[in-house]
Formats: structure tokens, C-alpha cells, sequence
């Protein structure tokens, strides 16, 4: 693999971000650079390109010291210090470099089509800059961090053992169906704890973000965060249609699994407990012991399609940019964070040895060869790709991959089951997107609504996309702040629709992958290579799909899932 880290042209070798002293020079040199001649822009683009990477690592850096141990109470200080003293000084000074950008006699020169994205979403954030929001933002990451440590500190009590509610959570696949009632409730007991503070964080946030967007000149957050997440391909009536498709032809799907696991688990009635569990009463799937095994397996998957794919992940091992097991005092969930300076990403997750976390894996290996193949971008904001296409690399390749899980398992049956429970899975997201997204939708149009009413609010869309044979008897509580444990609302609100919409594209280019075979695979490359260069629309296409969400869209696609299900079984 190449060398990607790239000479510096503007930034002091050795440089540290103590305070903003240190990087203030940096900004006021790019404010004051005579511009003219386009050879001058393009070098002053590169310089602030260089600026704009080397703090974006700085922040990244900061952010994975304290997600990796939410107890740290020094990288918790580190991080907060940057997004609190340091962050909103940078603010005013990235306006002013727009504004210089779109005001240079020669940007007209760039070229157009390369160009076209970056200076269309350099234009939208000197629209909706605003300085009144700068300390605003600061508010809002303290409270994104209090969600994280609010999080991170959750345990449980099983049999005398503390565990985190990620290792707790591979119990409810367990055959005993008393000991999987014992760890659901213990489980809801524990968020119920957290419950009135997650929501006071939440009644905080969207009276900031409301604020935000009425300062920006918005009537609600939801219309201005359309603008800020530069959602120029598709409106909010997309989305709407995107829940009623998913309505028509996806939930019935799953009503008829449900009903065959009900009827399989010879059970009267399904309870939120049972939807783990193998039907035939075969012991959780335990794909790999350790995370060492986990990552050696998951490089061998991605070699058997390309071994690019390989030997991203192996250098990401060897770099020491993989933290992959579950702990007391880590921050939930997984992600993929980009280090645009060094140029090789960083993977965190929470594994507990279950299938979700083969699959966490594969997806996070989707966004880390996504980073690969787009780093050689001249400009940072070229491999700042819409989440609409971020999301389709890596979801993609949970599905691409499955054609090669069998060295996870030791039979043939078990491969099968995994297969299985992952185009479960999948068709499962499609519904919870939708009901994340609407209900987003709805809190932001409704932003001085009380707890109460957002209560009864999600309970209602949640109804609508929950399936019919579950009884919630004696767990109407825990219905009703589901929504507490998606950490998107917290952490980056109305990013969510993107992974229904790339799930449908995963399953496009699967089904591409298993009729074209390497075909599909170059073309899923040239797809993600090209960054956020061209449209999501020519994007989906270079990966030899459409980026589309109508009904018949929907139900082409779903039927294609339903028949590789019969195939399995």
C-alpha cells in the first residue's frame, strides 16, 4: 500500500495544539495572503487545506482518547477544552476563509466539475453562519459529552458478574427463555435509572438547536440542518415517502418472520425478549473468541474479495488504530473515525464475541477502505463524502461479505443461521431508520413540546413501524424511551435517514456482487474513489446502482431479499 501521509507545505513540523495562540497565526497568514493569480489560489486552497486537516486530526485524536475511556477525567478535559476554548475562535476565521474563497476574482477559473460540490457547501455555511451560534455549539458538545459518559457508565449486575449493557445484551440470544426475561429487565431497570437525565440532556439540546436555526433565519432545526448537512439530492417529503414505502412493503415482511419465529419458538406471543434467540434452539452464534481472532478472520473475509480490501485493515492493526473490545468506562457504539493528516483511519466498537459485532466490523471495514481509496483527494473536503454515500460503503460491505463468513463458523448450518439472522437484521433496520427519522422529524417541528408529550409521540410512530406480535405488557416503560439508546439524536441529529437510504443501495450492489462478481467490485471501488466529487445520484451510478427510494424501488428490492431468505433455508 502506498505512503498517504503528504509533505507539509504550510504547517510547522512538530506542532502541538496547547492553546489557540498556537494555531491562530496559521489562520491570520491564510486572511492576509494576496491572491492573484489562480496558481496563488490553488496553493492558498492547499494551505488551508493542510490547516483545516492537521486541527481535524487534533480534534479526532481528542475525541478517541475519550470515547476509549469515558472514566478518564484528562481526555475528557483535553477534548472539552478544544470544543470550548479553542473551536469557537477557529469559527469566525473559517467564515472569513469562505468568504475570501467565493470572493476571489479567479475562483471562477477552478475547475467546474471537480470544484462543483465543495464551493456549492462553502457557499451554504457563509449563508447560515451566524457568530450568536458559536458559543451555542460549545453548549451543545458539552451535552453530546455528558450523553457519552451518561452512557459509558451504565453496568449490570448478571449472576454476581458486572457487565456493560453490550456484553449483557448477547444473553437475550441464549435459550433460556427466564434467564433472557432476567437480563432484559435488568437492562431496562438500568437505563430507567439514566432515564430523566438523558432526557433533560435532550429538552437542553433541542431548545439550543431550535435557537440555532431561528439565529440562522430557519423556522425549525430539521430545515436548517437540510441546508447544514448540504442535502442538496432530495427534501424532507423524500424522507416521508421513504417511511410510508417502508411502511407498505417492509413491515409486512417482517410480520410474516415474526410470525414463523413465534410459531417455531412454539411460543403464545413474542416478547421483547425473543427476537434474539435462535428459533431452532441452537446456542448463540459465537463467530470468534477474541478480537484478535476477529480481526485476523475479518482481514481473510475482505482478502477472498479483494485483497486491497485486506490490507487496509492489517495496516490499521499494524498502526494500532483498531479498538475493538468492550469495557467498563467506554463510550457506546462503534464508528470509524478519518486522521486526514496521517491518512489511515481509526476503528472503535464495543465486541462481545456475538454476530452484531462481526457485522459492526465489516461495516466499519467498509468505511475504513472508503478513507483508503478516497485519500489520495487533493483537498480534505473532497473525502468529506455525504453520509448518503459514507453509509453505502460500509453497509455494503456487511452484505458483500457474507459470501465469505465461513471461516467464522464451523458448519455449514452455522453459516446458513448467520446469513439468516443478518438479512433479518437488515430488513429490520429499514423500520427503526424510519421511526428515528420521523420521530426527529416531528420533535424539531414541535420544538416546545414536553417530555410527556414526545413520550406519547414515539410510542405512536413506533406503533406504526414495530411489527404487530409483540406484547409490551409490563414493558410500556421501556417502550416508550427506546429511543434514549440511538446516540445519533445526541450526538449528530438527522444523521440518520442516510442509513435507510444505503441500505437499499447495499442490497443493490449486493445483488450486483453476486451476479457480476469482480465487476461489481471495481465499480464499488470507482464508486467510493471519487470522494464527494460528483453528485450522490452519479455516485450510486459509478457503483452501477440508482439512488433512489420510491415504492416500487422498494418492493423490487425487498423481493429480491425475501427470495434470498427462501434460498436458505
Amino acid at each position: 500500500m502506498k505512503e498517504i501521509q503528504e509533505t507539509r507545505i504550510f504547517i510547522a513540523d512538530g506542532l502541538i495544539i496547547n492553546t489557540w495562540p498556537d494555531i491562530k497565526p496559521y489562520f491570520e497568514e491564510l486572511t492576509q495572503n494576496a491572491i492573484n493569480s489562480l496558481s496563488d489560489l490553488e496553493e492558498w486552497m492547499l494551505k488551508r487545506n493542510e490547516l483545516e486537516a492537521f486541527i481535524a486530526e487534533d480534534i479526532g485524536k481528542r475525541y478517541i482518547a475519550m470515547t476509549c475511556d469515558t472514566g478518564n477525567k484528562k481526555a475528557a478535559d483535553d477534548y472539552s477544552f478544544f470544543m470550548e476554548q479553542i473551536q469557537p475562535e477557529i469559527a469566525p476565521y473559517s467564515n472569513l476563509l469562505d468568504k475570501k474563497l467565493i470572493d476571489c476574482a479567479f475562483v471562477k477559473n477552478l475547475d467546474s466539475q471537480l470544484y462543483h460540490n465543495y464551493l456549492r457547501q462553502v457557499r451554504m455555511s457563509i449563508a447560515i453562519y451566524r457568530e450568536t451560534n458559536i458559543p451555542l455549539f460549545t453548549e451543545l458538545n458539552n451535552l453530546s459529552q455528558q450523553f457519552s459518559t451518561v452512557s459509558g457508565a451504565m453496568l449490570v449486575q448478571i449472576d454476581g458478574k458486572e457487565m456493560t449493557l453490550p456484553q449483557a445484551s448477547k444473553l437475550l440470544q441464549l435459550n433460556d427463555r427466564d434467564k433472557r426475561k432476567q437480563v432484559y429487565e435488568a437492562v431496562a431497570a438500568r437505563r430507567a435509572e439514566s432515564r430523566e437525565e438523558l432526557d433533560d440532556i435532550m429538552n437542553k439540546m433541542i431548545q439550543l438547536r431550535h435557537q440555532v436555526a431561528a439565529n440562522a433565519g430557519y423556522q425549525n432545526f430539521r430545515d436548517y440542518m437540510f441546508d447544514a448537512l448540504g442535502r442538496f439530492d432530495y427534501k424532507p417529503e423524500d424522507c416521508f415517502y421513504f417511511h410510508e414505502s417502508v411502511k407498505k412493503y417492509i413491515i409486512p415482511l417482517l410480520d410474516e418472520l415474526d410470525l414463523q419465529r413465534k410459531n417455531n419458538l412454539k411460543l403464545d406471543e413474542l416478547r421483547p425478549y425473543d427476537f434474539e434467540v435462535d428459533t431452532s434452539g441452537k446456542d448463540p452464534l459465537k463467530p470468534f473468541e477474541n478480537t484478535t481472532e476477529l480481526i485476523e478472520k475479518t482481514v481473510f473475509v475482505l482478502n477472498q474479495i479483494d485483497p486491497y480490501f485486506g490490507t487496509c485493515i492489517s495496516t490499521m492493526q499494524q498502526q494500532k488504530l483498531l479498538d475493538l473490545e468492550s469495557r467498563k468506562g467506554k463510550a457506546p457504539g462503534g464508528y470509524l473515525y478519518p486522521l486526514p493528516l496521517s491518512g489511515v483511519p481509526f476503528i472503535f466498537m464495543n465486541a462481545v464475541g456475538s454476530l452484531r459485532d462481526l457485522v459492526t466490523m465489516l461495516h466499519e471495514s467498509g468505511h475504513a477502505i472508503h478513507s483508503f481509496l478516497s485519500a489520495h483527494l487533493k483537498l480534505h473536503e473532497f473525502k468529506n463524502t455525504p453520509s448518503e454515500v459514507a453509509e453505502l460503503a460500509s453497509m455494503s460491505m456487511e452484505l458483500i461479505s457474507m459470501q465469505h463468513w465461513q471461516c467464522f463458523f464451523n458448519d455449514k448450518q452455522e453459516y446458513k443461521r448467520a446469513q439468516l439472522e443478518q438479512l433479518e437484521d437488515i430488513l429490520r433496520t429499514l423500520p427503526w431508520v424510519a421511526a428515528i427519522d420521523k420521530f426527529q422529524h416531528w420533535m424539531y417541528a414541535n420544538y416546545n413540546h414536553k417530555p410527556e408529550e414526545r413520550k406519547i409521540v414515539w410510542i405512536k410512530i413506533y406503533n406504526e413501524f414495530g411489527g404487530k406480535y409483540t406484547n409490551w405488557k409490563d414493558y410500556e416503560a421501556n417502550k416508550a424511551y427506546m429511543w434514549q439508546k440511538q446516540l445519533h439524536l445526541y450526538e449528530v441529529p438527522f444523521y440518520y435517514i442516510e442509513y435507510g437510504f444505503a441500505q437499499l443501495g447495499a442490497i443493490a450492489i449486493w445483488r450486483n456482487y453476486l451476479k457480476q462478481g469482480k465487476k461489481a467490485m471495481e465499480q464499488y471501488k470507482s464508486a467510493l474513489a471519487l470522494g464527494y466529487t460528483k453528485s450522490i445520484g452519479d455516485i450510486y451510478e459509478t457503483a452501477g446502482i440508482k439512488f433512489e427510494f420510491s415504492e416500487s424501488w422498494i418492493a423490487e428490492l425487498a423481493d429480491f431479499v425475501k427470495m434470498q431468505i427462501k434460498l436458505l433455508k
